[in-house]
């Protein structure tokens, strides 16, 4: 029998094959994952395209939405929510806010680490929360939890959180700090902070710490010692919680703002959210001063009536005219609709369980500060530096709008009051935080008044605070 003769170029030819073979391969792969990241890459700005050619305009002025009695048109609701974004991108060389007129400006501190909140101790040091959201692994799921991880990081508000508090210190009162040192470090998302004698409180987003603290400290190093839980979870969606003490010290109130936009969590994970607590110093004990705040943040004490009053952040996605953000005075006990209702009675028809016994109790804000505007800080004035017109009313650093066209916010301004009431419109203080291009140069929160009665103004996205003082005194 003959063998069948060999085949060696067979061999040959198989071998030379698969290589190529695997190259073709390769590269096919390779220009698939190509289009893969060109298309990643360009999702979210097509994305934040198309909804921005999505929603609804306002046809109202901002200024419908602001004072006693705003303006409440029907709600106007979308497919696709309205996204009007100023993207950050921070402070150029030599550039400031614009200051009202008759007022200047200028750079208190630089170089922060997204800065978001002030506390001055009595010695006239000036604390500065760096801090931002922390991690929260239920509260950004699904479509819509990555359309809002995306609108943040747009917004310059998804920087991981420095978690210390920075001491300012300006010895010789010129305006600029001679001595910055780390003050308390290793904290989770801290914001607000109070001294009780020699005790510093902090409001981490879980938990009201508090710190020993002795005059002229430059940093505590001293542990911490838990006082009182508060409202946190893997959802957390407001995550800022700030304190202000009460008039003897006893006990300390704390803002929580909703899980939610309207509830559509589910309200068992709104239990002492949306609300004012009241903690006492030494026992912890917590109770329910205020409820149905969607987001109030700012805190303060009126200085003619002594009410404490609040700046809310109000609900969003009824359109580019609803509803207002607002500041009120805390009435014990009081109920102020969220989510059920806005402004009063005005029902809120997306929430799956009304309550219309709790509706009919809700109260009416004091004063709206325009729809959108993300009023977050407020301080009253007691200083004496500014002029008399500015005595005993309030500041409110409004942090800007996403869910507006066109933006509102995006500057401070003052609300003058007349025994212990808003008596008029709102004034412009600090503007151009936008620029032309439509782009973030900054966005103010904590507002604080210093030793020498002078403004200071967190900035976020510029890591900057900024110090008012009047023109003539530069």
């Amino acid at each position: 029998m003959t063998a069948k003769p060999s085949r060696p170029d067979h061999a040959v030819t198989v071998t030379r094959l698969v290589p190529r073979v695997a190259l073709a391969g390769t590269m096919l792969q390779w220009g698939w994952n190509m289009r893969q990241t060109i298309i990643c890459a360009l999702l979210p700005g097509c994305l934040m395209l198309m909804l921005a050619a999505c929603g609804d305009r306002a046809t109202l002025p901002i200024e419908a939405g602001i004072g006693p009695q705003p303006t409440l048109p029907s709600p106007h609701s979308t497919l696709l929510p309205t996204v009007n974004i100023a993207p950050a991108k921070g402070w150029p060389a030599g550039e400031k806010p614009v200051a009202a007129a008759g007022l200047a400006v200028h750079a208190y501190a630089t170089g922060l680490e997204h800065p978001r909140w002030l506390y001055v101790l009595p010695n006239g040091d000036v604390l500065v929360a760096e801090t931002n959201a922390p991690p929260q692994p239920a509260d950004g799921t699904g479509i819509k939890g990555w359309f809002m991880k995306l609108v943040k990081k747009r917004a310059g508000s998804s920087v991981p959180s420095a978690n210390r508090i920075t001491l300012l210190r300006d010895a010789d009162g010129d305006g600029i700090p001679e001595t910055r040192t780390v003050f308390l470090q290793d904290l989770h998302s801290p914001f607000g902070m109070a001294l009780v004698g020699n005790v510093f409180y902090v409001a981490n987003t879980d938990a009201l710490m508090r710190f020993p603290y002795h005059d002229g400290d430059t940093q505590i190093i001293a542990p911490s010692v838990k006082v009182a839980d508060l409202p946190a979870g893997p959802i957390n969606h407001h995550w800022t919680k700030n304190v202000i003490a009460n008039r003897d010290g006893s006990s300390l109130y704390v803002t929580v703002g909703s899980n939610s936009n309207v509830g559509e969590n589910g309200m068992e994970h709104e239990v002492n959210r949306a609300a004012i607590l009241k903690v006492e110093c030494t026992t912890g004990r917590t109770r329910l001063v205020a409820f149905g705040l969607r987001n109030p943040v700012g805190l303060g004490w009126q200085p003619q009536s002594g009410a404490l009053w609040t700046a809310v952040n109000e609900r969003d996605e009824l359109g580019s005219d609803l509803v207002p953000d607002y500041m009120t005075s805390v009435q014990d006990s009081g109920f102020y609709g969220w989510p059920y209702s806005y402004y009063g009675q005005h029902v809120d028809t997306r929430v799956k369980s009304p309550r219309p016994d709790l509706v009919a109790q809700a109260i009416v804000p004091d004063y709206a500060l325009g729809t959108h505007t993300a009023s977050l800080g407020l301080v009253f004035y007691a200083g004496k530096l500014l002029p008399p017109h500015y005595a005993g009313g309030a500041f409110i650093g409004q942090h800007g709008s996403w869910n507006r066209k066109p933006r509102s916010g995006y500057k401070v301004i003052f609300v003058p009051f007349i025994q212990g009431r808003p008596a008029g419109k709102p004034e412009d203080i600090l503007t151009g935080f936008v620029n032309a291009d439509g782009k973030a140069l900054g966005r103010p929160v904590g507002v604080a008044v210093d030793r020498a009665g002078a403004l200071l103004v967190a900035d976020d996205v510029g890591n900057t605070v900024w110090r008012v003082t009047p023109a003539t005194a530069q």
